[in-house]
């Protein structure tokens, strides 16, 4: 059977290795085992959500509110913008579907970082669009503007905080390069973990209101699925200019969002406490990864997110590692995939990351 051509090149995406999957090949049981390879939120969701979604659960064969009115009502309050500057999405990467059908095709450039989230050059490969990388594993702007004026891209993702390395580019930076890029080239800025950046320095906080005022061109994307403990929701959104949402309703299937992660993630939105709660204890508990680098001397990349990057020595490898943590219940996120010697860890919970620490430094 022939397939599209398309696809030849595709890899597809792999995702964090799930408990089930760790209980049945090492048969370790499921309470022993300790996931830190998604960058979800250790401390679950807010109560009020699984309190709501318990009220809703009875009403299941109705069809989605496809208006999506109340979510989009609570993002307009939140972001001060209005509703037509919003699309939702099952997760924010469906919405990065949506651009790069919109947008790209077999003719086009796709501008990325050398190391970041792989899903920009899997659905840019969906429409055969060619992949320009920068060289520099951080988000370098001036080499972004210099690929830019050479390589005419379509479509520039600017990823921040940056998965997987958790680095972030300031918010002065970032509106300079906005101002170079002309008007028919679509700029995505990626801030899935905005909630954790911008509460570790606001120098780095990227507003999508302000975005919206100054720039037709840019989306900013966000998720439920890192501070608000959604994951298994999947719910994300893009906030634009009306043009580019119209453009993108075009392209979503109606009722892409169930009515459960709908009721989620309104009251998630809601519920600034448990977020503040979350991500405080998240750099509280970051804090203890960077002591145990420096006593060990292990580089660690400074991280905005719920996560770090650990950079082994040459005479370590990443994978072994990973494999061998895995075998011992403990799931990490090796990056030799991405050309890197390294290991991206979800910061938990004091009794997980304390877990790690014990079995991770008993490898090494």
């Amino acid at each position: 059977m022939n397939f599209n051509k398309k696809l030849e090149n595709v890899k597809t995406y792999e995702a964090g290795k799930p408990i089930e999957l760790v209980v049945r090949e090492f048969g370790i049981e499921a309470k022993d085992i300790i996931k830190l390879a998604s960058n979800e939120n250790p401390y679950g969701c807010s109560k009020k959500v699984q309190n709501a979604v318990v009220d809703i659960v009875t009403n299941m064969a109705m069809y989605p509110d496809d208006s999506m009115t109340k979510l989009k009502t609570g993002l307009s309050k939140r972001f001060e913008v209005k509703d037509e500057n919003i699309i939702i999405g099952s997760g924010s990467d469906q919405v990065i579907e949506f651009l790069m059908h919109a947008k790209a095709n077999c003719n086009s450039k796709i501008l990325i970082n050398s190391v970041t989230f792989a899903m920009y050059e899997i659905y840019a490969k969906h429409v055969g669009a060619e992949i320009v990388r920068t060289s520099s594993q951080h988000h370098d702007l001036e080499e972004f503007y210099t690929l830019y004026k050479k390589e005419k891209p379509d479509v520039i993702f600017l990823c921040t905080p940056n998965n997987p390395t958790g680095d972030a580019i300031d918010t002065q930076d970032m509106f300079e390069f906005l101002e170079k890029i002309d008007k028919d080239t679509l700029v995505v800025v990626d801030g899935a973990y905005m909630e954790y950046c911008q509460a570790k320095d606001t120098r780095k906080k990227i507003e999508p209101k302000k975005i919206l005022e100054k720039y037709e061109n840019v989306i900013y994307l966000g998720t439920f699925s890192k501070a608000y403990g959604l994951g298994g929701m999947r719910v994300g959104y893009g906030i634009a200019d009306s043009k580019i949402i119209k453009e993108l309703y075009k392209l979503r299937p109606p009722f892409n969002v169930t009515t459960l992660s709908l009721e989620a993630a309104s009251v998630a939105l809601a519920d600034e406490e448990f977020v503040n709660d979350s991500v405080s204890r998240n750099f509280k508990e970051m804090k203890r990864y960077v002591e145990m680098t420096k006593k060990e001397n292990i580089s660690i990349i400074n991280s905005y997110t719920n996560f770090v990057t650990l950079c082994l020595k040459e005479n370590q490898n990443s994978t072994k590692i990973s494999k061998e943590l895995l075998q011992r219940g403990m799931i990490v996120r090796d990056l030799s995939g991405y050309n890197m010697n390294a290991i991206r860890v979800t910061v938990g919970t004091t009794e997980q990351n304390t877990k790690f620490f014990e079995l991770f430094l008993k490898l090494l």
